[in-house]
């Protein structure tokens, strides 16, 4: 690529400031503009920009109009409520603009199928639509991803994934927004464990069955859950275990452990804290957890294991999607994340809480492709309850 993308960063929120990072730091990127309803907001980000990661002023707009006509502007990056993911990258896309969207593509599903429409349509013109999904690209999970895809975990089978993070009634308190429907879309599975929802679809491939349950134990005035649990019956046969919360206490992990017929791996906030493929066994030495079995600082750098330095702010694994959309653009090719699959993460998170709802297991493509549209979702009060609607 022979000159850099000028890049429009809506939305001046700590994801905003990740991608105004990303935007600073990449030689093929600039930043040109921070859009923000809030301009304190915008001129503080635009203040890190300049002072602490030593780049060029921005320009700061309250008009996403004002950067849809700015001939600078390649690349629009979406960073507000997930509410309003779609309606701001469609706005992108018909200016001919190629789209960032941060996660969740959006809170609801039938504004993501018509994201997906719309962005398969501005491909045939060159215009490239991704959405953040930067664990995929973490070394130690394309360390799994390479596994399974070989061969060398055989048949998978199950995997168990959790997301045990810890936010204080502050967190929900601080912005009018959160934890609801119309703005987040749902709560600890949604907003904190939508990530982990995107790393098993990337895994383990379609599902079939959703089973869930959903509820909120400790915060107050939020319409949202801060606990959910499921178990997902895939295509291939395996199942997996999903847990979200935002209850746990002072904070714990992020950890997805992957099983198949000739070998396992085991993932820890981004990290490889255990992998063995049979066919790398030596003879003589034991199989089984931990130990002479762990076979995980082969498969990556010892940056990628456990013990390395804490990524204190989202950084690395947006850097690595956005080489993924400068090669997209530079050479016409479908970006590694598609709104297609963004909108299967929606709807296996969506599919949870039509489970929670009704009281029973839902289908998943019932719910990809509407049939479940008009559920409205009940959360659990207590450890028992279920939703009114399936109490038939």
């Amino acid at each position: 690529m022979s000159a850099q993308l000028g890049v429009a960063v809506v939305g001046a929120g700590i994801i905003g400031r990740a991608h105004a990072r990303v935007a600073v730091a990449h030689p093929g990127l600039r930043l040109v503009s921070i859009v923000s309803r809030t301009l304190e907001s915008a001129r503080e980000l635009a203040r890190y920009v300049q002072v602490e990661l030593e780049g060029d002023a921005p320009a700061i707009v309250d008009s996403l109009q004002t950067v849809l006509v700015d001939p600078a502007i390649d690349v629009v990056v979406v960073t507000t409520p997930s509410g309003s993911h779609v309606e701001i990258a469609e706005a992108a896309v018909d200016a001919g603009k190629h789209v960032v969207i941060e996660k969740p593509i959006d809170v609801s599903l039938d504004r993501a199928r018509r994201m997906v429409a719309l962005a398969e349509r501005a491909a045939a013109s060159g215009i490239v639509v991704t959405v953040i999904s930067q664990n995929r690209f973490a070394p130690a999970v394309a360390a799994v991803k390479r596994a399974i895809d070989s061969g060398r975990f055989g048949r998978v089978t199950s995997a168990t994934a959790t997301v045990a993070w810890w936010r204080n009634q502050e967190y929900y308190d601080s912005g009018d927004w959160r934890g609801t429907w119309a703005f987040d879309g749902g709560g600890a599975l949604m907003n904190q464990g939508v990530h982990t929802v995107d790393l098993l679809l990337h895994l383990l491939g379609r599902p079939v069955e959703v089973f869930g349950y959903a509820s909120t134990l400790v915060h107050e005035r939020i319409e949202v859950e801060d606990v959910a649990a499921s178990v997902i019956r895939f295509e291939s046969g395996a199942v997996a275990t999903l847990l979200a919360t935002t209850d746990a206490f002072p904070e714990n992990s992020t950890r997805l452990q992957v099983h198949g017929s000739t070998g396992s791996a085991f993932l820890q906030n981004g990290l490889l804290e255990y992998f063995h493929a049979d066919d790398a066994h030596p003879d003589g030495i034991p199989r089984g957890y931990g130990g002479l079995g762990n076979q995980a600082a082969r498969e990556v750098t010892e940056h990628d294991l456990p013990g390395a330095p804490p990524v204190i702010e989202l950084f690395s694994g947006h850097l690595r999607q956005y080489e993924d959309l400068i090669e997209a653009i530079d050479t016409g090719r479908e970006p590694s994340v598609t709104a297609a699959q963004a909108t299967d993460a929606l709807a296996l998170v969506r599919a949870v809480y039509v489970s929670q709802t009704l009281g029973r297991p839902v289908a998943f493509a019932d719910v990809l492709v509407g049939r479940h549209d008009d559920v409205e979702p009940v959360i659990g009060s207590d450890a028992g309850e279920l939703g009114v609607a399936g109490a038939a």
